[in-house]
């Protein structure tokens, strides 16, 4: 029974993190203050944030293939285990996107020009914007990660477990041809 109990509480978290971040994600007015950041409009940054998180996951995902990788990142969690990821407004307001950057070059490497590239050419912004809401987007993700693998106790290890689960259910995989950039 208790198997079973942990098993519900740990799917339960899963899907409250993905409530959290997607619910936030399509409120008209996050889309709208995130719209406003790089001059473009909601419908545009919508279907950004719809190719770029599974994105994020998938390199993510990629980087944890290798302990130190693991570890890397579980490490990064921690620094962002206490950010304000249930207040994305407020989050975004105050993000710091030379984090952002980092993060994503450290996530993608020497392709990160080729994703955002790739991500301008299928929602229609430039590369300037789709890279501008990627350096909020990627620290937004680190912040919830970080949150779980705190409320989870998970090492680097459960990290790397989760993160695939993590990207299907934020629609990664999804033969939007993003993965095979990344």
């Amino acid at each position: 029974v208790m198997i079973i109990a942990d098993y519900l509480n740990e799917e339960e978290l899963k899907m409250d993190l993905m409530s959290l971040i997607k619910d936030q994600l399509n409120n008209p007015g996050v889309l709208k203050q995130l719209g406003q950041s790089i001059g473009a409009d909601s419908d545009k940054v919508s279907k950004l944030t719809q190719l770029g998180l599974p994105t994020i996951l998938e390199g993510l995902t990629r980087n944890t293939r290798t302990p130190e990788g693991a570890e890397s990142l579980a490490c990064a969690l921690d620094q962002h285990q206490d950010d304000e990821v249930d207040d994305l407004p407020g989050f975004f307001n105050k993000v710091d996107t030379n984090d952002g950057a980092k993060i994503l070059d450290h996530v993608f490497g020497s392709k990160t020009k080729q994703v955002q590239k790739k991500l301008a050419g299928e929602t229609g912004l430039n590369k300037s914007q789709v890279s501008g809401l990627l350096t909020k987007l990627a620290p937004m993700l680190l912040g919830a990660l970080g949150r779980q693998k705190k409320e989870q106790g998970l090492d680097a290890s459960g990290i790397a477990g989760l993160l695939p689960q993590l990207s299907g259910l934020l629609g990664g995989s999804s033969g939007n041809g993003l993965a095979g950039v990344t």
